[in-house]
């Protein structure tokens, strides 16, 4: 997938790639896939060079033994560890300005010796990030969680007005770095039509809409809500907002892949750099086939080149301000 994203020109068009891997496996691939294999490649100890007018491979030895594709496996989810690690030491030395990361088995990383749920907490890690938060944009609709891949049982219990704040902040500073001035955020319901005024529950009235008011009032920020879930992404996408901030994984996720399966893409909040990624998972019964949809990477590919470049707009006018 990875191949074949960087092997279009849209993405040339928009940036300079570096894929972090095995080079004789991605070259192995690239030959099996008939795609072009002929990358400049580049070790660990060496450095990037300042022009790159071809992909790179940014080798990295640690696949050790064959690797099933398909197949769960400790070695292939320490590797992919590996290939994270190395993509934050790149940034952190400013060898590249922006990552995107290819879908990761959550059991492979566990057999690896790692217990992050996902790259957001990974990443979050590596950085010495507390404040960040998991988003996803789509054509026409910009969701962020405020929890992630917990059990919907325990996500209820995380709908509380100290996190709430800190989502709608932390929203509202990236979608500035983002190029939007003063953002019209909304915050979604919890529970059924916004609780019917406390008689479906009582999360709006105690947590969210205090939340809400508390960021008006101290913070300035063009916030409303909590609205009714099963609208308000609707309005979101017709325009009447530039973000909802959901309650849980799968009530933001829902409407993001009915509108935009494929060209979604996810973004973490809060990092020292941009990070996006593909809207699906691994996809295991069809890997190593040759045969996965690879828009949603070259999707993830431009917009990480595109909110890396009015990030940097954005951080020097602050700078220079």
């Amino acid at each position: 997938m990875v191949l074949k994203a960087v092997a279009e020109e849209e993405v040339h068009s928009v940036c300079q790639p570096v894929i972090i891997g095995d080079a004789q496996l991605l070259a192995h691939n690239a030959r099996t896939l008939d795609l072009q294999c002929g990358y400049e490649i580049v070790r660990r100890d060496e450095r990037l060079p300042d022009q790159i007018s071809d992909p790179i491979i940014f080798h990295l030895d640690n696949i050790h033994g064959h690797v099933e594709p398909g197949i769960e496996s400790g070695a292939a989810g320490k590797a992919a560890a590996g290939y994270i690690e190395a993509a934050v030491e790149l940034c952190a030395a400013g060898s590249i300005d922006a990552i995107a990361t290819a879908p990761i088995n959550k059991r492979a990383l566990f057999l690896g010796g790692y217990t992050f749920p996902g790259h957001t907490e990974f990443l979050a890690y590596l950085t010495g990030t507390d404040d960040y938060a998991m988003g996803f944009v789509g054509a026409n609709l910009r969701v962020v969680l405020i929890s992630t891949h917990v059990p919907l049982s325990e996500a209820i219990g995380l709908v509380r007005r100290e996190r709430i704040e800190k989502r709608i902040r932390l929203t509202n500073r990236e979608l500035q770095r983002w190029g939007i001035e003063r953002p019209r955020i909304a915050l979604s319901a919890l529970n059924p039509h916004g609780a019917e005024g406390g008689l479906f529950g009582m999360e709006e009235a105690s947590e969210i809409a205090p939340a809400v008011e508390a960021c008006r009032a101290a913070d300035g920020i063009n916030v409303r809500g909590p609205f009714s879930a099963d609208t308000v992404f609707l309005r979101a996408s017709r325009g009447e907002f530039d973000a909802v901030v959901a309650c849980y994984h799968d009530q933001a996720m829902i409407p993001v892949k009915c509108l935009s399966f494929g060209e979604a893409v996810n973004v973490t909040l809060g990092l020292p750099f941009i990070r996006t990624s593909v809207d699906h998972g691994t996809a295991f019964d069809i890997a190593g086939k040759g045969i996965a949809e690879h828009s949603s990477m070259v999707a993830a590919i431009k917009m990480a080149a595109e909110l890396s470049l009015k990030a940097g707009e954005s951080d020097r006018a602050l700078e220079a301000a």
